[in-house]
């Protein structure tokens, strides 16, 4: 009887905890609100920009942080994985802040894309390129990656914005590492990858940090914590993106 009635209070205690731990997650993300909602105050175009904030799209956490990177640094090449509420905003961004950027939008799913393209119109600087959804290997794990994605991974890119291909349970997302693999301690860059209170994504962030240290590259790193998390990477010409 005893043992019933401490297992009992111990769930009790586990239950309240979590319930604490997602109320405090919430009130940063309301706190983030605020932030991103002053942030991007006297830009008219971004104010005025009809965007579907949280659940499936980047949350308040990750468009902050978003807006803060493209303002302070107006990176020139964007590559972002995954279409959706950020790709609205970058385009925007570009065309009312930073006309001489580039932005790479990959998307998995061309259904999805005539969808997008249907309710909202990217300006030209921004282009769609559909990589389909494969199945991967990677280190014994099916995990979900685009097709050809290698006819991109040459190039080098500022920012990185990482909120695709559609999720996995383990080393989610992680065509990211194929740019990375051709990136040198010669070269500055962001790169964002969202979700990462996932297991999935922090697998791929842990391969990430292990990569750059086997190429003896110096990336500084930093974890944005609201109801969902994101981890961004920079380099030290771009290491206050570490700090905001």
């Amino acid at each position: 009887m005893f043992k019933k009635i401490k297992n009992f209070i111990n769930a009790i205690l586990k239950d309240n905890n979590g319930r604490h731990q997602q109320n405090n997650l919430h009130l940063k993300e309301l706190e983030w609100a605020n932030t991103y909602h002053d942030s991007i105050r006297g830009k008219n175009a971004l104010q005025n920009l009809p965007l579907n904030i949280g659940r499936w799209a980047g949350n308040y956490t990750f468009f902050y942080i978003l807006n803060r990177i493209l303002n302070d640094y107006k990176p020139k090449s964007i590559i972002e994985f995954g279409l959706g509420e950020s790709s609205k905003f970058i385009s925007v961004f570009i065309e009312n802040y930073s006309k001489e950027s580039q932005h790479l939008i990959i998307e998995e799913n061309a259904l999805w894309r005539d969808a997008f393209n249907s309710n909202f119109t990217l300006f030209e600087n921004s282009k769609i390129e559909v990589c389909d959804l494969i199945t991967k290997q990677v280190k014994g794990f099916d995990v979900n990656g685009y097709n050809e994605i290698e006819k991109f991974t040459a190039s080098k890119f500022d920012l990185y914005v990482v909120d695709g291909p559609f999720g996995s349970p383990n080393y989610s997302r992680h065509d990211i590492l194929k740019f990375a693999e051709n990136l040198s301690e010669k070269d500055d860059f962001i790169i964002i990858l969202d979700d990462y209170h996932r297991l999935g994504e922090k697998q791929t962030g842990d391969d990430l940090e292990a990569l750059f240290k086997v190429k003896n590259m110096k990336v500084n790193k930093e974890v944005y914590i609201g109801v969902k998390s994101l981890i961004v990477f920079a380099t030290d010409k771009y290491k206050y993106a570490t700090s905001l």
